[in-house]
């Protein structure tokens, strides 16, 4: 029999699944082979989904299970879309204990996103149904690739969904596993002409300029006031870093994308104002956000009354919560899915390479709550190595974990020792474009303090998600010396020239020509920080330092990843050290 859930229309024989792997024919009935299966469960604000027109800065319980009925290259829950499976979990939550909890949690609606509803359609339609006998508000982010018969079935149930699209064309979903494009469109219309919320967040990756913009132009002619998320490609698993734009080729892109749209956002891209909501009128901020994670955003303020004089009407749907609520350590949007990678390129410098195994210690960190304690432990560089003698012990690998860390030990003595009494100069951390500065206490401006410097993040007062905008006053006063760009989410360091150029920034470091950027995952999420550690104090002391950083790279990734180092090869995966070209 043919799946009548999504378009691919997978043929399930007796017994077996489909390219999902999340259904099964049994009797002549499509049945969910992991029913109530919940991942993850907890609460967020609506514009980490993200959501921003509906019922802004609401407190959501956000939910997910595993699994999804597409594979696109660099998808940043490849983790719960492909690897989770092997799990295998038989027992579930049930629909009732998630409504108590979002009801204990005081939310006032519950997302599903980080994986497909499709790939937990039944589970989905009997949470939504008892998500509305309970006045709460539910909705979700997918694909949006289901049937129509289907997607009819599910829009009553519902109140918002963000459809992320992958393209206008067949051959970009084709690519993603998918059978076209046309679906998705169909579906989008059927939606916003059913009175669902809708947002749209599309990917942009560099050179698909064209596919964004016919995207713009199908969704502008639904509506102007579609809210647009442009979601900047970052390569994660082993996609090339050539398909990554830069943050101000994106801003160029929204830019145009304008020309069809009322609301147009950029994620993905700290330090970017196009996250504001602006009038389209007379050009006046209504609400201010800033980069709050992968895929997320938060809101810093708003107009009252959510509008300014010239607003004819609501551009977004119910009421603004007057309190923010803010998520814990790794909570929140897809902030929870950097983390299960951070254990999984722990994993495998120890040498794990069974999914099996992986999964194992994946739903064990889960179950028991380490994950707090992971964020806090892995920010600080001596209880990183706790973290990884935590893991070498439930992976059943001391010996390797004690190598690992008798390595990276070594390297962070020396490097302390040294630096102990000498002059430190004033070293600034920013993500992105460089008025997003690194809190405080993360791992980056640790590493700066190891390694001879004076971390002046640490001198501001307020944080974010992993940082908050700062002011040209602030910057000013700090006065780096030296600027670090982080490997993660980075920018190139000559759009950084440029950046402070444009915005009238003054400081020694651009002065002296001292904006540097890092590897990715040379200095967040992966073991590999101690090369950065190694590069930081180059660039900071080189008249002590002369550390052969393509040497030191190579012996690590041959000792502990088992490949040479291959500098053309990087990507932005914490796992993976090498793309494919």
């Amino acid at each position: 029999m043919k799946c009548n859930i999504c378009e691919i229309g997978c043929d399930l024989a007796e017994g077996k699944s489909g390219q999902c792997r999340m259904y099964t024919n049994k009797n002549g009935q499509i049945i969910e082979r992991f029913p109530n299966n919940y991942f993850t469960m907890f609460p967020v604000s609506i514009e980490t989904v993200p959501l921003l027109h509906f019922y802004p800065r609401g407190k959501f319980l956000q939910v997910c299970t595993i699994g999804c009925n597409f594979k696109c290259e660099g998808c940043i829950s490849e983790i719960l879309a492909s690897r989770l499976l092997s799990t295998n979990k038989k027992s579930g939550i049930s629909n009732e204990n998630v409504i108590s909890k979002a009801l204990d949690e005081d939310c006032i609606g519950i997302v599903f996103c980080l994986n497909d509803p499709a790939v937990s359609y039944f589970t989905f339609c009997d949470l939504a149904k008892k998500a509305r006998q309970n006045n709460l508000l539910i909705g979700c982010s997918t694909n949006g690739y289901f049937t129509e018969n289907v997607l009819k079935e599910l829009i009553p149930l519902i109140d918002f969904v963000n459809i992320g699209i992958k393209g206008y064309s067949d051959e970009r979903y084709i690519s993603c596993g998918a059978r076209g494009s046309g679906p998705v469109f169909r579906n989008l219309k059927l939606l916003k002409e059913s009175d669902v919320h809708v947002e749209v967040s599309t990917i942009y990756i560099k050179g698909s300029e064209d596919e964004v913009i016919k995207t713009a132009k199908f969704v502008s002619s639904l509506s102007r006031d579609i809210p647009f998320q442009v979601m900047r490609f970052v390569p994660f698993g082993d996609a090339a870093p050539q398909i990554e734009p830069t943050i101000r080729e994106s801003e160029v892109l929204c830019d145009k994308l304008s020309q069809h749209l009322n609301y147009v956002y950029l994620f993905n891209s700290p330090g970017t104002d196009h996250l504001n909501t602006v009038c389209p009128e007379c050009s006046k901020i209504i609400f201010q956000r800033e980069f709050f994670g992968p895929m997320g955003s938060r809101t810093l303020s708003y107009l009252p009354q959510e509008g300014c004089e010239c607003s004819t009407e609501a551009f977004f749907r119910g009421e603004v919560s007057e309190v923010f609520h803010h998520e814990p350590g790794f909570m929140g949007g897809y902030r929870i899915t950097r983390a299960l990678e951070m254990i999984h390129a722990i994993l495998v410098c120890l040498g794990v390479k069974d999914d099996y195994k992986l999964a194992e210690i994946w739903a064990n960190v889960m179950e028991t709550g380490y994950l707090e304690q992971l964020h806090t432990s892995s920010q600080d560089l001596d209880s990183y190595f706790d973290v990884i003698e935590h893991f070498a012990a439930l992976a059943d690998r001391k010996k390797e974990g004690m190598e690992l860390v008798a390595y990276m030990r070594e390297k962070l003595d020396f490097i302390r020792s040294v630096t102990n009494d000498i002059e430190r100069p004033r070293v600034y951390y920013c993500m992105g474009y460089p008025l997003f500065a690194l809190n405080g206490e993360r791992i980056e401006n640790n590493l700066v303090e190891a390694a001879g410097g004076e971390s002046v993040n640490k001198l501001i007062d307020r944080e974010g998600k992993p940082g908050v905008g700062i002011s040209h006053n602030e910057f000013a006063e700090m006065n780096p010396e030296f600027i670090f760009i982080s490997g993660f989410l980075s920018t190139p360091v000559s759009d950084s020239y440029t950046y402070c150029k444009k915005h009238g920034l003054s400081a020694d470091a651009l002065k002296n020509r001292r904006i540097y950027g890092l590897r990715p995952l040379w200095d967040f999420g992966s073991p590999r920080w101690i090369l950065g550690l190694m590069y930081i104090a180059n660039k900071l002391h080189p008249d002590i330092f002369k550390f052969d950083i393509d040497k030191e790279a190579n012996e690590f990734y041959e000792r502990f990843y088992g490949v040479s180092f291959d500098s053309s090869r990087h990507n932005r995966s914490f796992y993976s050290v090498s793309s494919r070209q």
